[in-house]
């Protein structure tokens, strides 16, 4: 009885290895996608993970296996079972019946701006008897964007006013959006966004904010990605990079037209960045996406030859903000020749709190302190 025992037991489980390692991955479907075809730096967001098994054959053991850049990094209960190493990997068992599917949502953090996708899932199988595993990849297709971090709007408004300052009023087209002057009583033209409803409360009619004016603006704004000491600044470039995102979303909002041009590139480019947005135009998206993908650690154009080139072109009496932690010669001598087109400059210099300023203003060229921490 005892080898009929064991013979049946042995039978059973060669029954099982065949029938598991021919049918496992049976109408066994996988699907991984970020929730979000984008994020800020800093944001959460968060993986779909949506496992089906549907066939008439249970799986006693899944093993599923999923990696992703770690730059987004697992966090709250999706930090179970997952660790940092050169990637965030994450790696869950599942026990499925027969014609089930298992959904769930996996947070993340983006710690840093980028373009980042999936491509694949691994996943092993483990019979009744749990002997050896049975793997498989399953290709994934998602995507997501992680925009550069956004600048505290006070500070970007600060900008904004030198921006305004450096413009010689003549003609007032229209009112300045940075350049508040008080509140008056509403007239039956004035656009609903400039309502003031506090005001409007202790008055009992309706009280809108009044602004000065200024002529229509457009400005070329210049990022500079050069980083080619030995001693590296990268918090100071990536901050660069959230100025001018931010900035761009506040211009163009604000109904200014602007040039975006950067000596920074993506990693499968050989060109630098030019964009035009118009005033109001829908292409902020676009830059946050392009500028998500410059990729800092690779060798670029000299900002101080975009200077040049761009002073070639002679447009007087145009306004131009550069953002460049590089405070060199060559880049100041630059900006005195793009400067002699009758053209008006800021330059925003991201910097440590420790660090000194090595120019000082100049009459056409105006330069703005911005301390990172």
């Amino acid at each position: 009885m005892l080898i009929i025992l064991l013979l049946g037991v042995g039978l059973a489980w060669w029954l099982s290895c065949v029938l598991y390692k021919k049918n496992w991955n049976k109408k066994l479907s996988v699907l991984v996608e970020f929730t979000d075809s984008y994020a800020y730096q800093g944001e959460a967001s968060a993986l779909r993970e949506v496992i089906i098994n549907d066939k008439a054959l249970p799986l006693p053991a899944l093993e599923v296996r999923l990696s992703m850049n770690r730059n987004l990094e697992f966090e709250e209960e999706a930090k179970e079972n997952s660790n940092v190493t050169d990637q965030s990997y994450k790696r869950d068992i599942f026990s499925f019946l027969l014609h089930q599917q298992v959904t769930r949502t996996l947070a993340f953090r983006c710690r840093k701006r980028g373009f980042y996708h999936i491509t694949k899932a691994e996943v092993v199988g483990y019979d009744l008897f749990f002997g050896s595993g049975h793997y498989m990849e399953v290709p994934q297709q998602t995507h997501m964007y992680v925009y550069p971090a956004q600048i505290d709007v006070r500070r970007i408004r600060l900008i904004c006013q030198a921006l305004s300052g450096m413009v010689v009023v003549q003609n007032r087209l229209y009112p300045d959006p940075f350049e508040f002057s008080g509140i008056r009583e509403y007239r039956q033209d004035d656009p609903m966004n400039h309502i003031n409803w506090k005001a409007s409360a202790r008055s009992q009619e309706l009280m809108v904010n009044q602004y000065d004016s200024t002529t229509s603006i457009e400005v070329t704004v210049i990022l500079d990605v050069e980083d080619r000491n030995i001693l590296k600044y990268e918090k100071l470039t990536e901050e660069g990079i959230s100025i001018v995102s931010s900035l761009a979303a506040a211009m163009v909002r604000n109904k200014m037209e602007l040039n975006i041009i950067s000596n920074g590139k993506a990693e499968d480019s050989s060109q630098g960045l030019y964009m035009h947005m118009k005033a109001g135009g829908g292409r902020v998206a676009e830059l946050n996406q392009r500028l998500a993908c410059i990729d800092t650690g690779c060798d670029v154009e000299s900002i101080a030859e975009v200077l040049r080139r761009e002073a070639a072109k002679k447009k007087s009496g145009h306004i131009y903000l550069l953002v460049s932690k590089n405070q060199t010669a060559e880049n100041m001598e630059a900006l005195r020749i793009l400067a002699m087109n009758n053209s008006q400059v800021l330059w925003v210099i991201p910097v440590h709190p420790s660090m000194e300023m090595t120019y000082a203003g100049e009459r056409e060229i105006h330069l703005m302190r911005w301390e990172v921490e």
